[in-house]
């Protein structure tokens, strides 16, 4: 009747009009205003690379809605980076095993610049849990805090979210994970007798240089 189809055509313009089933297949596609409030969306890893992640941005589902206002797109990918952290090499290795192909991700949009989206990454683990891997790879010390990009460092945001990195940081810190593990006293003994055999060695040469100009 009339009503159900105001009603649906109602549906639609405000589903368009604030972008809610819309795929997004670039960064400069996502509306400032999602960034500016900071909300997540979904996506699914396409892959892990030396510089981030690949995400396929899966937006709302919404039946009928959906179906009327999504077109068919190639499959393309958003270029994610990890907000306010540098990974270590092996911290690279342990995201790509834990962030397989088509594994689920949520993103917390943090800033856009140039080409990337710089957020918060989350995977669930169970109904009510998320895992932010952000804290986690500084958690495990597979990671150092770094400047959030695209944020006014006064802001509260900012404030907020670096306290927070840094906290997780701290722990791994204090329990010696990662690249804080402090060496053992066999590792540090051995380089200490390694570093003395090569000042010896270097004061041999110079002497032996010495007594040769003499002569």
């Amino acid at each position: 009747n009339i009503s159900t189809g105001l009603a649906v055509a109602g549906v639609l313009i405000i589903a368009r009009s604030i972008r809610l089933v819309t795929k997004f297949s670039s960064p400069s596609e996502i509306p400032a205003r999602f960034i500016e409030r900071t909300i997540s969306i979904r996506g699914r890893v396409r892959s892990v690379t030396d510089r981030g992640l690949e995400v396929e941005h899966i937006p709302i589902h919404v039946p009928l809605v959906s179906r009327l206002l999504t077109k068919r797109h190639p499959v393309a990918s958003l270029d994610v980076r990890l907000a306010g952290v540098e990974l270590t090499s092996q911290g690279w290795e342990w995201l790509s095993e834990r962030l397989r192909p088509s594994q689920t991700v949520w993103l917390r949009l943090i800033s856009r610049q140039d080409h990337s989206l710089h957020c918060l990454v989350s995977v669930s683990r169970g109904s009510l849990f998320n895992t932010c891997m952000n804290e986690e790879v500084l958690r495990l010390g597979l990671a150092r805090t770094i400047p959030l990009v695209g944020l006014d460092p006064h802001s509260r945001l900012y404030l907020k979210l670096h306290r927070r990195l840094l906290k997780s940081e701290l722990k791994a810190e204090r329990k010696g994970k990662g690249l804080w593990k402090e060496e053992s006293l066999r590792e540090r003994l051995t380089r200490a007798l390694s570093t003395n055999m090569v000042v010896t060695t270097i004061k041999r040469v110079l002497k032996w240089i010495s007594g040769t100009k003499d002569q």
